[in-house]
């Protein structure tokens, strides 16, 4: 079966970005502030292939991400890196393989682990990913932007009970980096309104590196790790895994021996103006170690395995994972 993805695209912001995703807290004289939710999942690019192609064509869209790279040299993109990966300074010092007799994580030296600590969030790149010895932090700082209400009559701020404060958290990537997707539809090159709000970014579409294209039609086996968040399970909850649901009956698909994962991330959108049901996706680098390998590619998991709002929660790329070296 060929694989999903015949499409990289890479967006270079022209300036910020937003990093609120519609969520809101309140703290101190701060009456709301935007949570950060960076980098922007796969149904903000959605938006803009509604403006390119109709309905019936809509169908078939197939997305993943979000990755980055950088901007002169765009197929070798930066995808998470697996929590199994023990890093310090930025480098691979050590990887974490799942012990079955003792069913513990230990070192490749063979030394124990019983209290793994959390991976700092990084980045390997793609060209790497079967001898990874680098990895990368986030190519992008934020930094708080408050708006508040002025006086009708003056140019001064209305310091009175009205004056409420809205904190944005806004993004501003490396000058040299973009932000990446993987796609099976084209978009034209241009310059598109990106995020909740609306800032320009420059949206280059390039044919998907052919090397890159098989690597992500490899079969996972029996130990893998996601690279796109994802959300398992039924329209009404959430899992860390594929379950099937038969007369109120919750049954696992997968034979799993471990887990190694981070706490969930929200996952949340807007698909033609309505507001989807908040959920938590499993982060991308969470590894599963199965008993039994896992055969079929991640073009053939049905969308069963995944929740289904307008679209099953396949077409965001949920799901799509690599395999790793046991």
């Amino acid at each position: 079966m060929p694989v999903a993805f015949n499409f990289l695209i890479a967006i270079e912001p022209l300036g910020w970005l937003s990093s609120g995703a519609g969520q809101f807290a309140t703290s101190g004289n701060i009456s709301v502030r935007t949570r950060t939710s960076f980098p922007p999942h796969t149904p903000t690019l959605s938006g803009l292939y509604a403006l390119n192609y109709n309905d019936s064509e809509l169908e078939k869209l197939q997305l993943a991400g979000p990755f980055w790279a950088k901007t002169d040299d765009p197929q070798n993109f930066y995808i998470p890196t697996p929590f199994n990966y023990s890093i310090a300074d930025w480098k691979i010092n050590d990887r974490l393989i799942w012990n079955s007799n003792t069913h513990q994580w230990q070192t490749g030296s063979g030394v124990a682990l019983s209290d793994l600590p959390p991976s700092p969030a990084s980045w390997i790149s793609i060209h790497d990913w079967h001898q990874p010895q680098q990895t990368q932090p986030n190519p992008w700082i934020q930094f708080p932007v408050c708006h508040s209400r002025l006086k009708l009559d003056e140019r001064q701020l209305a310091l009175d009970e009205q004056s409420n404060l809205f904190q944005e958290n806004v993004i501003q990537m490396n000058p040299a980096t973009c932000l990446v997707y993987l796609a099976n539809l084209p978009l034209p090159n241009s310059w598109y309104r990106f995020g909740g709000e609306s800032h320009i970014v420059n949206l280059d579409c390039l044919d998907l590196a052919v090397d890159t294209q098989q690597l992500l039609n490899q079969r996972p086996g029996k130990t893998f790790t996601l690279i796109s968040p994802t959300i398992w399970g039924s329209n009404r909850l959430s899992y860390t895994e594929p379950i099937n649901i038969r007369n109120d009956e919750r049954e696992p698909i997968w034979d799993i021996e471990a887990i190694l994962t981070q706490p969930p991330s929200a996952f949340r959108h807007r698909l033609g103006g309505k507001l989807s049901r908040g959920r938590y996706a499993v982060p991308a680098g969470t590894v599963y170690v199965l008993n039994s390998p896992l055969m079929t590619t991640w073009q053939e998991w049905p969308e069963a395995w995944f929740p289904s709002e307008g679209y099953s929660f396949k077409r965001w790329g949920c799901g799509l994972a690599l395999p790793l070296v046991e």
